[in-house]
Formats: C-alpha cells, structure tokens, sequence
C-alpha cells in the first residue's frame, strides 16, 4: 500500500508533538511504502530535517506557501479564465457553492505563473466583485492587496504537483486538506484527515491576538480556514480526532459525524518507566520540568513569571525547560531576557535533549500552552509516574482530572495565563510530597489503561486496511476507542 503522508508546519522539520506521532506512525508500518508531502513557510526549510528518515519513506516532496519566486516573471503564453472557471474563482471569494474541481482542473493544467494570475485581470474582476458585494466602503487598493496575500498560499497549493497513492493521509484540514481533497479528486485515491488540534479553531484564535492583520481582514482570512476545513471534511471518507470534545467541534464545523473516530494519543509506556533518579545533590531541589518548545503558543513567558513568583516562596525550586529554542529565535531571546530583569535563579535551557535522561529526576511537570491537542508530554509524565500542571486547554482538563474514569486526580488544571493560579499549582505540589506521589500514580494508572501507543497502532491499521477496501482485522476497543463506521 502507498499512502502519501500530508504534513503541514511539522514533519520531519520540527521536533515534537504531530511530529513525533508521525515519525512513530510510519515506523509502525514497515510493510506500507509512505511518500511525504511535507507544507513548510519558504526555501529556507528545505531538506533540513530534523527526524532520521524512515526506510519505508521513498519519497519527500515539498510545498512552500511563501516562496519568493511567485512574482518572477515567466516568457509564457499568457492564461485567461473562461466564464465557468471565473464564476468558479468568484465562488471561493465568496465562499458560496464553490467549484472546487474547476479550480483544482484550472491550476494543476492551466500552467498558469503565481504573478499572471494575481496581478492579472481575472484575479481583479473577481475581487472587485466580492468587494462591491461586501466591502465597498473600504479602500480598494488595501482590500485588493490583502486578497492577495490571503490567497497566494492557497494558490501556491492549488498548483502543487501531487504523486499518486492509495490513501492520502492529512494532519490537519487547512492547506493539507486542500491538497489531500484535490489527489483525491484527481488520482481517486481515499482521503484520511487526523486532526491533532482543530484547524479551524486554533487558526481563529491566532488570528484573533495577531497585531499584524487588523479588523475585518481578521473576519476575511478566518473565513478563508473555514472554506478550506469544509472542503477538507466533505471530501474525506474518515476523519480522527483526539478526544471527545474535538469530535463536538468537527462536528459543529461541518463534518459528518458519521465519518469520525476518537483515536487518542499514545505512547511506548515502558520507555519512559525505571528512569534515572536524582542524585544526592540533585535532591536538595524541587525540579519542574516543561517539556516544551520555546515558542509564543507554549507560553513560556507566563512559565518563568509563575516560576519566579513561586521560587520567592520556596527556595528550593528548580525550573527546567527541554526543548529547542530555535524555531523562535526572537521569543526565546525575550524569555532569557525576562529571567534576567526577574533575577530568576535556577532556571535551565536544556535545548534538544533526551527527556528520559531527565524525566526521572523531575518532582512535577508543567505545561502553559495556550493551545494544545492532547500532549504527548503529559502522557509522559504520567508514564514516568508525575503530577503534571497544565492550562485548561485542549484535552489536558480531561487527561490530568479523567474522563469516564475512577483512576483521580494527576495533577492540577490552571486558567491560561494567570500567573498566581500557576503559581500556587507550583508551591502545592512542592510542598506535599504525598499529593505528588499519589497523582503521579494516578497518572501511570491512566495512561497504562487508556493511552498506550499499541491501542493506536491497532486503530490506525485497520483504518487503513477499511480505507484500502480490505477486511478491518479487529475492532480494538482499548483505549475508549470505539469502532468507526464508514
């Protein structure tokens, strides 16, 4: 079996999360040949893979939704749309009935250049359409710069030269699901979508805080996620989520419920079990660590200002933060910049490191995200018997206090950047080595029961075999994962 693995802003470049649950997927299946198409920003990503190729990769393809090129003029025939294909474009603006497969037909046979089509007449008749029907009271000359900006990436997509497989896999809706829709369309492949976060609504609350884009351009390119998440969901013959709670918000966006299954997160508990404790002159610290890449969304900053707080409290707290801290170089500069105005001891940059040389020396685990799926850092944790403090985001409420279990408590839930709450979490678990403890084995219990990365080996086997038009070889009801019905 071939399938076509379509990763966006993940795999194999960065490390971590979607990243390593793919990176474990495509081992898992030594039989299946995988080709991945990998959705970065620009060139500058190219070929620096962070992840040991698996043997079982043949292929690695690359789409730049920014690339620099776009605007370079091409001595070529020049492209114009008929009636049906501008009505086609008209319809994506408006998000209206859109021809998808006109539009799919038009750029992947058109050969048409990036700046023919958005500096050309037939990109400006559309969007002085939907302004007039729209936004007539704005300045044309921004509206018109702004479409372009919005649709450039989706465009750069749309002329993506797809290779054939069976089953094209996606990691999210978004672009990934654009181009997983259009193989499907033309090569008849299945069309799998695992969501790790929802596209949609992670996108919408970027955009919400972002300071570069201002108004109702805010409305125009969330609106755009949607389109693209809707196209995704209708074309798909399964869809997988994380947990319940996700499944309600696919839902809610527009996909079948019909089509999805619950298939949560797992992991190889017996790696992260008999771990190398502290030495004796590592116990004379409380250490927490923050398996974490250093970027805006994990919320460092809120980390080292909680941490602060709770270090003047109890001297004996150690803060250490594994992950690289060069994906955001600028971010990463502000939080050792904030230690140093703080006057914070005891705080550690580990950079890249293996976390079971460190998971068994910590007290606690901590997570400040202001966005998460179900982290892979908390199942951890719990695997290597930790109390884990996290925001109240994704599933992390449903992972630390349970769901349709009796197992307790793993550890404590905070408000997203409240500093005391965060805090407090801290000075309790370090200062009740009891509570710790028993949380700890809270977690192990749930974990060993519920998230075990064989249960997701078995779920993803046979819905491969399903969407391959195979027998489904069992129906694995470990895990709370229930069986799908196409």
């Amino acid at each position: 079996m071939r399938i076509c693995i379509i990763a966006e802003g993940c795999y194999p470049y960065i490390v971590g999360g979607v990243s390593e649950w793919l990176n474990g997927l495509i081992h898992s299946y030594p039989e299946h040949e995988f080709v991945i198409l990998s959705i970065v920003a620009d060139r500058s990503m190219r070929g620096k893979y962070v992840y040991e190729i698996p043997e079982n990769v043949t292929e690695i393809h690359e789409l730049y939704l920014n690339d620099s090129d776009w605007g370079k003029r091409r001595a070529r025939r020049r492209v114009r749309m008929n009636k049906r294909e501008h009505q086609a474009l008209l319809s994506l603006l408006l998000g209206e009935q859109i021809k998808w497969e006109l539009l799919f037909d038009f750029f992947q046979k058109s050969g048409i250049s990036l700046n023919d089509m958005l500096m050309g007449p037939d990109f400006l008749n559309a969007v002085t359409e939907y302004y007039k029907l729209n936004y007539n009271q704005m300045v044309f000359a921004d509206f018109l710069w702004m479409l372009r900006s919005i649709y450039l990436p989706l465009f750069m997509a749309l002329r993506m030269k797809i290779p054939k497989a069976d089953i094209y896999h996606c990691t999210c809706t978004g672009y990934a699901g654009v181009l997983g829709s259009m193989a499907k369309y033309m090569y008849g492949g299945r069309l799998l979508i695992s969501e790790h976060g929802v596209y949609t609504r992670e996108r919408e609350e970027e955009l919400i805080k972002a300071k570069w884009v201002q108004g109702i351009y805010k409305d125009i390119w969330i609106e755009q996620f949607r389109k693209m998440s809707a196209l995704a969901y209708d074309r798909a013959d399964a869809v997988t989520c994380l947990y319940e709670h996700a499944r309600e918000l696919q839902t809610e966006l527009g996909c079948d419920p019909n089509k999805i299954r619950i298939v949560p997160n797992g992991i190889e508990v017996e790696k992260f079990q008999n771990l190398p404790g502290k030495t004796e002159n590592e116990k004379k610290y409380v250490n927490i660590g923050a398996v974490v890449r250093v970027t805006p969304i994990k919320d460092i900053m809120t980390m080292i200002q909680a941490f602060g707080f709770a270090k003047e409290m109890e001297p004996s707290l150690k803060l250490w933060i594994m992950g690289t801290c060069e994906e955001e170089d600028e971010y990463a500069k502000d939080c050792y910049e904030l230690v140093r105005i703080m006057g914070i001891s005891d705080v550690v940059f580990t950079g890249r490191v293996d976390v079971t040389e460190y998971y068994g020396k910590m007290d606690m685990l901590i997570l400040t995200s202001i966005s998460e799926g179900q982290p892979l850092t908390i199942l951890e944790g719990f695997a290597s018997c930790k109390p884990v403090i996290a925001t109240d985001v994704g599933n992390c409420r449903g992972l630390i206090l349970g769901e349709n279990d009796d197992y307790g408590e793993a550890g404590i839930i905070t408000r997203i950047m409240h500093v005391e709450e965060i805090a407090q979490a801290i000075l309790t678990l370090a200062h009740d080595e009891t509570l710790r403890s028993r949380m700890g084995e809270n977690g192990l219990r749930r974990v060993v029961s519920r998230y075990r990365f064989e249960y997701l080996q078995d779920a993803y086997r046979d819905l491969y075999k399903k969407l391959a038009g195979e027998e489904e070889t069992n129906g694995t009801e470990n895990g709370g994962m229930e069986k799908w019905q196409a």
